[in-house]
């Protein structure tokens, strides 16, 4: 079994830099990186057995989806990738093989993001868990854009597909048998859980064409679309009808008996983003999100909380409603309410 310090040597090896604005790296007691504009920094953590099971995810899934999680956030507020800082519990039966492929896993995640992972942590751990801290850039902060900045009138959409990370969990779990939607769609819903790709490019892309809100989809659009209606102080309606569902989706819900879109609204850990825009915008946004190489659809639109006919009261920040137009309740991922996907 390696030492630490043996361990923090392939860490020196294996990172590489990126971006050019760090001074010093893994190797000193701090980071130095050098500043201008704004700096944005979000932090997140995974835990065995509570967001992955090592029985079903590779380790180099594990440090990959950690790390990537983490900088959805920073996608989510439109701005680049700088750096990242990740403190690691190591459990002893980690051995230097498995160790390795946790430090691709991380590696695989910040370099396609452009992401340079600049220092951490390591100590031993009874399971194994990772905290990552990552540090995003832009000029000014008029090019951020948060949840509370939503207006009235705005509409809500939602970049890429939907339902695919939970209908993945499903398969990994054996709830569902992949000949529900063929092997080589059961593997890409299996990859969509496991090795998500933060939507960075078009995150840039909605804050240049005028978002005036977004929140990525960590804890399902549900929950996430209330907290953007909540910090802006709006109501949100929503079609689930409109949501669009990742290859397999329908299959997987059916098999588990649940309504599809309803599935796909409750499913955590999409890493899409939700965005708020004005209608006159809404052209300029889905050409230059489509430029990145997804798609941008209309679910929804806030409007006023106070206002005549408005319907929301305490705790009702957005409504999802059926192809009758009925509301249907849907709930999303409760950190310390934990039941699955």
């Amino acid at each position: 079994m390696a030492s630490e310090s043996e361990r923090i040597e392939l860490l020196t090896r294996r990172f590489a830099e990126r971006g050019g604005r760090v001074v010093r790296g893994i190797g000193d007691d701090a980071a130095v990186v050098r500043g201008g504009g704004v700096v944005v920094t979000s932090i997140d953590a995974v835990v065995d057995g509570v967001h992955f099971e090592r029985a079903t995810t590779s380790l180099r899934a594990t440090g990959h989806k950690a790390v990537a999680s983490a900088l959805s956030d920073l996608a989510a507020m439109g701005v680049a990738a700088g750096e990242v800082y990740v403190a690691a519990g190591v459990p002893a039966d980690v051995g230097d093989g498995d160790f390795e492929q946790l430090v691709l896993g991380i590696e695989d995640a910040a370099s396609a993001c452009g992401a340079t992972i600049t220092g951490g942590d390591l100590t031993a751990s009874p399971v194994l868990w990772l905290a990552v801290t990552v540090v995003g850039h832009a000029e000014g902060e008029s090019e951020v854009v948060g949840r509370d900045g939503a207006r009235p009138g705005d509409l809500l959409a939602v970049t890429g597909e939907l339902g695919g990370s939970a209908a993945g969990l499903r398969l990994l779990n054996g709830d569902v048998e992949p000949s529900a939607v063929g092997a080589a769609t059961a593997a890409a819903l299996r990859e969509r859980h496991q090795l998500p790709s933060p939507r960075f490019d078009a995150g840039r892309a909605l804050a240049g064409a005028g978002a005036t809100a977004m929140i990525d989809l960590s804890d399902g659009l549900a929950r996430d679309a209330r907290q953007l209606a909540a910090a802006s102080g709006v109501s949100a309606t929503l079609r689930l009808p409109d949501l669009p569902l990742a290859a397999g989706v329908a299959q997987v819900a059916a098999a588990t008996g649940a309504d599809p879109a309803a599935f796909a609204a409750e499913s955590g850990e999409e890493y899409e983003l939700l965005c708020a825009l004005p209608p006159e915008r809404l052209s300029e946004a889905r050409a230059a999100v489509e430029a990145t190489g997804t798609a941008l659809t209309v679910i929804g639109e806030l409007t006023d909380r106070s206002g005549p006919g408005s319907w929301a009261g305490d705790g009702e920040e957005a409504k999802f409603l059926d192809r009758q137009g009925r509301a249907v309740v849907v709930a999303g991922y409760e950190h310390f309410n934990r039941t699955d996907q």
